[in-house]
């Protein structure tokens, strides 16, 4: 088994879209394949080569140093004693390291997709499947940090009734955080369902499907945008909001329309394709997150709701394992049914 994962092939010509197996194809990209029964070795290598899925792993590979970099930063800003270590351990930082943990997941992955995919059909579909599902985990890790630090009623009129915040002071304490976690596992089951059926259309749906968590995940804020008074922290708040909205709608467009290579196909093969657009443009919408999410961070010092190991990180290690279930069950159902992978 090992020889056969560093088996060392030469795989020097790369396959037209007519060469390859239909489910391994893309969307008017015509050249740049790998052949498909790749061993370890030979995905490895690609990655240093001109393949058709060189960038899309490069531009999410080099994302996760440089999302790094921006996180080190904040907590060299933030620590001014030099113990950086403490902040590691304390629990004010576990839903940052949730969330961090969350968006290293999702380009590590992504990235590894990209670059694993051509070892086998099934690899393939393992592959992409656990990518939608660490998708569902970076949403997850969001929801946690608005949660604990994103106040949605700092500065809300007084004139509200009291019967309304503890409405919704209710819904946000009792059902926000588990409300995430199901619609991740839905978008999570829907994505990995698309890989097998409605093929003609199923950037579109994976992309509206994405819309959900989004949305609901992003409920504190959209509530605190339309209900508190001005001031500098909520204005700050709605400017990098609307910055994140922009780069995801642009991730989103590049997704759906496949351009450029819709429009001069074989041109943008190997780079320049929109899934190299629409990784960099999904990557500015996290860095322009990260940036709301630590300039609400600046002004804490304590934090309303104590956040725990098990309320943070617990929470992402089981939604981790029902997100295994999902992959699992996908994968097992394509096993034993033998479907033939359709084009996706």
């Amino acid at each position: 088994m090992k020889a056969m994962l560093f088996r060392g092939r030469s795989r020097a010509s790369l396959l037209r879209y007519t060469e390859v197996p239909p489910a391994a194809t893309e969307c008017f990209i015509l050249t740049g394949y790998r052949s498909m029964g790749c061993s370890f070795s030979d995905c490895l290598f690609s990655a240093f080569r001109a393949t058709n899925e060189t960038g899309n792993f490069w531009t999410h590979f080099l994302a996760v140093f440089i999302f790094g970099y921006h996180c080190v930063e904040f907590f060299s800003r933030r620590d001014a004693t030099g113990a950086s270590c403490l902040l590691c351990l304390d629990p004010f930082y576990y839903p940052f390291w949730s969330y961090f943990a969350g968006v290293c997941g999702l380009l590590v992955v992504s990235s590894m997709a990209h670059l694993f995919s051509s070892m086998s059909l099934v690899i393939r579909e393992i592959c992409f499947c656990v990518d939608y599902g660490a998708i569902g985990t970076y949403t997850v890790g969001s929801a946690l940090v608005y949660f604990y630090y994103i106040n949605p009623w700092l500065g809300v009129s007084p004139q509200l009734p009291l019967s309304a915040y503890i409405q919704l002071d209710w819904w946000f304490e009792v059902l926000y955080i588990p409300l995430c976690c199901l619609v991740a596992l839905f978008c999570t089951l829907a994505c990995c369902h698309t890989r097998q059926r409605w093929q003609k259309h199923c950037y579109l749906i994976r992309t509206l499907v994405f819309l959900l968590p989004f949305t609901v995940v992003s409920l504190p804020i959209f509530y605190r945008l339309l209900v508190t008074t001005s001031g500098d922290s909520t204005q700050n708040l709605a400017t990098s909001f609307l910055h994140h909205c922009l780069w995801l709608a642009a991730s989103a467009a590049f997704n759906i329309t496949k351009i450029p290579e819709r429009l001069s196909p074989g041109k943008f093969d190997i780079w320049g394709g929109s899934h190299q657009w629409f990784h960099f443009c999904a990557f500015m919408s996290i860095l322009e997150e990260l940036h709301m999410i630590q300039g609400e961070m600046e002004g804490l010092e304590d934090l309303l709701r104590p956040p725990t190991f098990l309320s943070t990180f617990g929470v992402l290690l089981l939604l981790q394992g029902c997100i295994a279930v999902v992959v699992c069950w996908f994968v097992l159902g394509y096993s034993s049914e033998g479907k033939k992978l359709e084009r996706h």
